[in-house]
Parts: C-alpha cells; sequence; structure tokens
C-alpha cells in the first residue's frame, strides 16, 4: 500500500516535469525508499528536491516513518531507459552485447529500435605494407544490449 502511494506520488512528479526520467525506484521494507532519475538535459539539485518534494510533501509523516532518496543517475551509470541514448548522442559508448562482444564508438543515432555507433581504427593494407586508417560502424538493436554506458576519457 505505502509503496503504490509513493509510486503514484512520482508519476504524478515526473508528469510535471516530462524532461525527467525515472531509472531505478524501490522501496525496502524499512520504509527507505530510493529514487534515481535522469534528464533530457541532466538533472540539477534542483530537479531532485523537484522529485523529492512531490513525494514528502504529500506523505504523513505521523502515518509512515520513512527515509527518502532522490538522486541522478551516474555518469558511467549502465544506461536502464532507451531516453539515455537519445541524450548522449556525440558521446563514447561502451555497449556489450548480448553474444558477449564489446564494441566502443562513439553513438551517432539512437531511435525506438537501435542505435549506431561509429569508430576508427587502424587495419593493413590491402596491399603493400603498412596500415590504414577504416571508419567503421555497427547497428545494434535494444534487445541485444546487455550492458552500455558512457566512456570517461581524460
Amino acid at each position: 500500500m505505502f509503496r503504490e502511494t509513493v509510486k503514484n506520488l512520482l508519476e504524478e512528479g515526473l508528469k510535471q516535469r516530462e524532461d525527467l526520467f525515472l531509472i531505478d525506484f524501490d522501496v525496502l521494507s524499512d520504509n527507505s525508499i530510493k529514487i534515481v532519475i535522469d534528464g533530457d538535459n541532466g538533472v540539477l539539485v534542483e530537479d531532485c528536491m523537484f522529485i523529492s518534494r512531490a513525494i514528502e510533501h504529500n506523505l504523513d509523516r505521523e502515518e509512515h516513518d520513512f527515509s527518502l532518496e532522490v538522486l541522478s543517475a551516474g555518469a558511467t551509470a549502465p544506461f536502464t531507459n532507451k531516453r539515455q541514448y537519445k541524450k548522449n548522442i556525440g558521446r563514447t559508448l561502451s555497449v556489450k552485447t548480448t553474444e558477449n562482444e564489446t564494441i566502443e564508438g562513439t553513438l551517432t543515432e539512437a531511435n525506438d529500435d537501435k542505435i549506431l555507433l561509429e569508430w576508427k581504427t587502424r587495419e593493413p593494407k590491402p596491399v603493400g605494407k603498412g596500415k590504414v586508417t577504416v571508419k567503421k560502424q555497427a547497428e545494434i538493436l535494444y534487445d541485444t544490449i546487455s550492458k552500455a554506458q558512457v566512456v570517461i576519457k581524460f
């Protein structure tokens, strides 16, 4: 019952802020509420406060003893939502497929069915000695992605 109440309040808060979306939601047995959100334009502290207030201000502390934590998905946290791909176009991703293949490249497209990664590699020349730079790309269906995350390079 408590979980459903919190879930409904969370959904109402997200309806008011359509640029935000849910990554993870959990209510533990001790009424600890943990919510992870992301946004099409990133997540600010104010966004976390908005979602927190949408829930906390509508629950009676006399009736329910609870703790509430609202946070943003980390920079290198694995993707769980298709909207995360669209907001990260242009960034380098590491994608592990269900066939256990790992592909690292720049995310250039993301639609409702698949993503497109592009990268450059050095390959031997077809004739003669030396190597040549070749541009490669891979279309990857969401159904075949077991893990994807942004690669941070320094």
